[in-house]
């Protein structure tokens, strides 16, 4: 493993300090992730902005967490997906519904299931979707719009999932009950 340190405010480079001290402010610590995303300071830029950016889709929050989800499960991320796991909670995304996307089953609401599948496609697939694909997911209710968000999130993830295998992101104490049953399928 690469040595990625955890950068406090007095270790960050001067242009990551600001975002150290926004999570601080937002969360009460700062996360592991943001703090090892440090190193780089237009890397750690570019992933809050992204995250803002994305907050602002049209998805409501508990499709916003179903998306990051399923792409931090796919992606098998042993950091993204209990802070997603937990961030669903908090949007009131059912309990079965978050552990159907931990285990890759598929969800009981037809809706949320064409979300999510559409997103393991973009995914696995990496964007070379066929027209079918697409027209399934607009059938379901969803816009244009919101593929394009999908990609997005997309983006957005892998820059968090690319730093957690690349550094082994420790895991926050925060996180730590959401961690248990990793994937199972």
């Amino acid at each position: 493993m690469a040595d990625f340190p955890l950068h406090t405010r007095a270790t960050a480079p001067f242009a990551s300090k600001p975002f150290l001290e926004q999570a601080q402010s937002n969360l009460g610590y700062v996360p592991a992730l943001v703090a090892q995303m440090a190193e780089s300071p237009q890397l750690l830029e570019g992933y809050v902005s992204l995250s803002a950016i994305f907050g602002k889709s049209t998805f409501t929050p508990a499709e916003q967490q179903l998306v990051l989800l399923t792409i931090s499960v796919e992606n098998d991320s042993h950091y993204c997906t209990p802070a997603h796991t937990r961030r669903a909670r908090h949007a009131a995304m059912a309990e079965a519904d978050i552990r159907s996307i931990r285990d890759g089953r598929p969800l009981s609401d037809p809706r949320m299931e064409a979300l999510r599948s559409f997103t393991l496609l973009m995914v696995r697939e990496r964007g070379f979707l066929a027209d079918a694909d697409v027209n399934g997911f607009l059938s379901a209710g969803f816009t244009r719009a919101q593929v394009l968000d999908v990609v997005l999130a997309v983006g957005l993830k892998t820059l968090s999932n690319y730093v957690n295998h690349l550094a082994e992101t420790p895991l926050d104490i925060a996180l730590a009950g959401d961690a248990a049953d990793q994937r199972v399928a």
